[in-house]
């Protein structure tokens, strides 16, 4: 696919950055909103690009935080690995198959409702009549059948022992546990009739696009949080958000898409507000799809990574907020940390890896091999500002070693339809995060989840990376599954099929009254529930 051809004259990475923000306007927030001094004490105002949307916890529309606050899952994952939540404890069989879950007694839903084993294995039968949406877990295609011999015993059973099966059974969705009476007909398919969980916050009030009110749970199995509400206001733009913030409208900004360094570095110093920065969450990238004839040659490909400015990106456009990317996860990801030579910034380098595989520069700046001229496409969310910018500094770029690059923006939905399809020559794309990476993105490249899949497919050794990766998901041997990474690692690195940008990391700007404002686990969750104001 070949996007089509905009002209422009190059501009500088810096001015590219600058010209790309968007304009703020529109009321800044309902009329109730007031400042900081005629809020309850008890009341943190955050703030949102978009509504909340649709918080079934076994499907994937809603946002992540709000299902956070509401709902809980079996297990937990902490700093320091797995932890107990709605499970008080579990153990595994010797042959790792069969998983048995203690459940907390004396654990209500919002409505009253218990949360006992009947409760937790009317959520799996839900969640498993509607298997076919979750296959991007591996653990749906291997799990047999769930169990409740009792109100306080619960049972999986998998076809084969799977390593990953208790970081899928932690993340946000879709193993989170709604009320029963909350399914309609014990379902959770096409909706439910009301967001009713165990978690420290319930949802009491939504206007749609506006605001969304959160209450913290008066009958919370755990610690109660010390923020009493949390009031979600609906802010799409970047500026408006960052002044509602300097009014006191606001007291808390927070997530990896909803704050630009410009706002960080302004406020770094500043005694009225806070900043905070987490370790590198994911990778932001250029999945190149190998099943397009140019991008078919692996030295195109190579040279591509070699003419990718890393550094220029990271500082050009994220102040070196966003670190730049050498491989494709971070070496602090569980299991990556192997020795993998990066791919240098050279564009004598790139340039010759070109020359030497028969690319010949035309006369009109293009190369060329055999009629086949080097002209790609490159696919980006035209929500997105940050890819747009990144996209004109690389065609300009990318341009100056005889690539011609058309951009083309589309908007998220058709983008990510085409991203799953293979229709792309290059697209922007991310790694899924901890606690997903890299277990579940690497289990997701053996289908059509996203774009790897597509990418990969024309791979020489694409059988042998399967394979790895497949046998990594049922390994219980330590050694053996590090040996099965480095392998796939390895492989998708020399292919270079992935063009590694920066390491994203999540952001917070915040008032200097609220405390506790940090990371957890996953990219996904705002801890509420360990913030405070200070003196209140």
């Amino acid at each position: 696919m070949h996007a089509s051809r905009r002209n422009r004259k190059p501009l500088s990475l810096r001015a590219l950055f600058l010209v790309c923000f968007m304009a703020a306007g529109g009321a800044l927030l309902p009329a109730w909103g007031g400042n900081a001094a005629a809020q309850d004490a008890d009341t943190l105002r955050f703030v949102n690009y978009r509504d909340v949307r649709d918080l079934n916890p076994h499907l994937y529309a809603g946002e992540m935080y709000a299902q956070e606050m509401i709902y809980e899952t079996l297990v937990d994952i902490g700093p320091d690995g797995y932890r107990p939540c709605l499970a008080e404890s579990w153990e595994i069989s010797p042959d790792g198959r069969v998983y048995t879950f203690k459940i907390r007694k004396g654990v209500t839903f919002t409505d009253g409702a218990p949360c006992d084993a009947y409760a937790v294995k009317a959520n799996f039968d839900a969640i498993l009549e509607n298997r076919e949406r979750h296959t991007w877990l591996e653990m749906m295609r291997l799990l047999e059948r769930v169990e409740a011999p009792d109100a306080e015993t619960f049972r999986i059973v998998m076809s084969r022992a799977y390593y990953p099966m208790l970081t899928e059974l932690g993340v946000t969705r879709p193993f989170a546990m709604i009320s029963p009476r909350a399914m309609k007909n014990g379902s959770t398919r096409d909706g439910v009739n009301a967001y009713i969980g165990t978690g420290p916050y319930k949802l009491t009030k939504v206007v749609t696009d506006e605001y969304a009110v959160f209450e913290a749970n008066e009958n919370y199995w755990g610690e109660k949080p010390k923020i009493k509400r949390v009031v979600v206001k609906v802010i799409p733009d970047n500026q408006t958000r960052i002044l509602a913030l300097e009014k006191g409208e606001i007291d808390l900004i927070w997530g990896k898409n909803m704050l630009d360094a410009d706002a960080l570095n302004k406020y770094r110093d500043s005694g009225e507000f806070g900043v905070a920065l987490s370790s590198p969450t994911s990778t932001r990238q250029i999945v190149l799809n190998g099943q397009n004839p140019v991008l078919a040659d692996v030295s195109v490909r190579r040279a591509l990574q070699h003419a990718t400015n890393r550094e220029a990106i990271s500082r050009g456009v994220f102040h070196g907020v966003e670190p730049p990317a050498d491989t494709l996860y971070a070496r602090s990801v569980p299991y990556c940390d192997i020795d993998l030579k990066p791919y240098e910034y050279d564009m004598k380098k790139a340039a010759a890896l070109l020359d030497k595989a028969g690319w010949k520069m035309g006369e009109d700046g293009v190369r060329a091999k055999d009629g086949l001229r080097m002209e790609l496409g490159l696919l980006y969310n035209s929500n997105s500002v940050t890819e747009k910018t990144i996209a004109e500094y690389l065609q300009h770029e990318y341009g100056k070693l005889g690539v011609r690059v058309s951009l083309r923006g589309e908007e998220e939905q058709s983008y990510r339809d085409n991203m799953k399809n293979g229709l792309f020559d290059m697209i922007f794309n991310i790694c899924w995060g901890t606690p997903y990476d890299p277990q579940s993105s690497m289990a997701a490249m053996r289908q059509r989840v996203y774009g790897d899949y597509a990418a990969q497919l024309a791979l020489p050794d694409k059988k042998e990376i399967d394979a790895a990766i497949t046998e990594i998901l049922s390994s219980t041997d330590e050694k053996r599954r590090r040996e099965l990474f480095a392998f796939a690692l390895s492989h998708l690195h020399e292919d270079a099929i992935y063009i590694p940008l920066t390491y994203e990391t999540n952001k917070a700007l915040f008032s200097s009254r609220l405390k506790g404002v940090g990371f957890t686990q996953t990219q996904y969750e705002v801890p509420f529930s360990k913030m405070y104001f200070e003196g209140r």
